[in-house]
């Protein structure tokens, strides 16, 4: 995505002119939190040279966008771009796209050289991984049929906008986020789309049951087919034997489908990490300064797993996070660590997610919840979990209520908390019940 519009992939050339000379700090993975590192470094006085690196042949972009605005062609490639060439070359950042790094050699200082496959190579006196993750895919017959995609990336937003106009029947498998934000965008774009979800629920991993049962109401209601319990068998191929044209369920039931896009999750790039011999477990394991078990190498994002940072979490307890929200604190955390200074990420994680008419916020974590409080405003449309744990609350879902969203993130920023036993009430701003803990 760039100058040139994302529909037409620029060539890959560097913004700022790219020296084989070591760079000060080479970022790998031209991520939300690849671009944030580099601009809070360059906010903290950090003076020395900069390489962000990433593999794609577009200039960092926004993703939340893909399954949404973009998809529906509610807003322009550019509208998406972080930063500007002239930024890049003002701030003394070279931009490199389309390199995709084979191997690293690595000191014990910290420094060492990038290798990438085309056989250019990157050396620097620091290294910083933002590689995120990838979409996890489906193993089963016919996967690798076209019209089989996937959504993580520009290219793939591409591609599946490229098919969305020849296309009548679309099947989503995966009630996640990803795939009820484009189920929604197809089906406001006049398509038949059915949504497949192996689990009891939607949104198993981060919302609770309340939340889970709102969403699949509010959706059947709006027209979407959502099957849960039910998972696909194979993909059929039409006529010409390459191209999907169905999807045949376990139960043996067939659907028609010209696009079937698969949204079950991600797993973390830690390829890199590996073969410099860094700790990983689900992401690359870090300390509460974004620091790599090698003590030099800063890892964060998607691709990060670290402390939990929300307050009274378990001694040890861990988390990787993939939202905006944590590329961007966490890049904090790490421009700290560079600059060395010591830091704590301290942020209360907060995410969001745009499905039709319904805009959901999240604050906090729901783990370990024992109480909830719900409030349900059917005639103003707005909808509210909140979650409690000993008495305290922890975190809240809120659809259409950015006021309810906004007075729990506060309080638990500030370790306050919302009596359950007046939140009830949907009159009742919580704000004005907020008390110390």
């Amino acid at each position: 995505m760039g100058t040139d519009t994302v529909e037409q992939p620029a060539t890959v050339v560097a913004s700022h002119a790219y020296t084989p000379t070591r760079t000060g700090l080479l970022i790998i993975g031209a991520s939300q939190s690849g671009v944030q590192l580099a601009v809070s470094l360059r906010a903290l006085g950090f003076d020395e040279h900069i390489t962000l690196l990433g593999d794609e042949d577009h200039r960092p972009y926004q993703r939340p966008a893909l399954s949404k605005e973009f998809l529906q062609g509610t807003v322009e490639s550019e509208s998406l771009i972080f930063r500007s060439n002239e930024y890049w070359d003002e701030h003394n950042v070279a931009l490199v796209k389309g390199e995709h790094i084979a191997r690293i050699d690595k000191e014990a200082d910290g420094s060492g050289v990038a290798y990438a496959s085309s056989g250019r190579e990157f050396p620097f006196k620091r290294l910083a991984l933002t590689v995120g993750a990838r979409a996890r895919k489906l193993e089963i017959d016919g996967g690798g049929l076209d019209g089989v995609l996937y959504l993580r990336n520009a290219d793939d937003a591409l591609a599946l906008k490229a098919r969305v106009g020849d296309a009548t029947d679309v099947v989503v498998i995966g009630g996640g986020f990803i795939g009820l934000e484009a189920a929604s965008s197809l089906q406001k774009m006049g398509k038949n789309v059915t949504v497949l979800e192996f689990g009891t629920r939607l949104v198993g991993r981060a919302v609770g049951e309340e939340t889970a049962d709102y969403f699949l109401q509010a959706h059947r209601s709006r027209g979407l087919d959502i099957r849960l319990n039910t998972s696909a068998a194979r993909f059929v191929a039409g006529d010409d034997g390459t191209s999907v044209a169905a999807v045949e369920l376990q139960n043996g039931e067939v659907l028609p489908a010209q696009i079937v896009l698969v949204g079950i999750g991600v797993i973390p790039n830690t390829q890199l990490a590996e073969q410099l011999g860094l700790a990983v477990d689900n992401g690359i394991m870090v300390d509460r300064f974004a620091l790599a078990s090698d003590g030099t190498t800063v890892a964060i994002g998607d691709c990060a797993n670290m402390p939990n940072p929300v307050p009274g979490s378990e001694p040890g307890e861990r988390i990787r996070l993939e939202s905006v929200n944590n590329a961007i604190e966490h890049a904090k955390v790490a421009a700290y660590s560079l600059t060395g200074r010591r830091e704590e990420y301290a942020g209360i994680p907060w995410f969001w997610s745009n499905q039709a008419d319904l805009k959901l916020q999240i604050a906090g974590l729901c783990n370990g919840y024992d109480q909830t409080v719900v409030r349900n405003d059917v005639e103003r449309g707005k909808f509210t979990v909140l979650y409690y744990r000993q008495g305290q609350i922890i975190a809240a879902d809120c659809v259409n209520a950015p006021l309810d969203f906004m007075a729990v993130k506060n309080a638990l920023a500030k370790g306050r908390n919302i009596p359950a036993n007046a939140a009830a009430d949907t009159a009742t701003q919580l704000k004005t019940i907020t008390t110390d803990s």
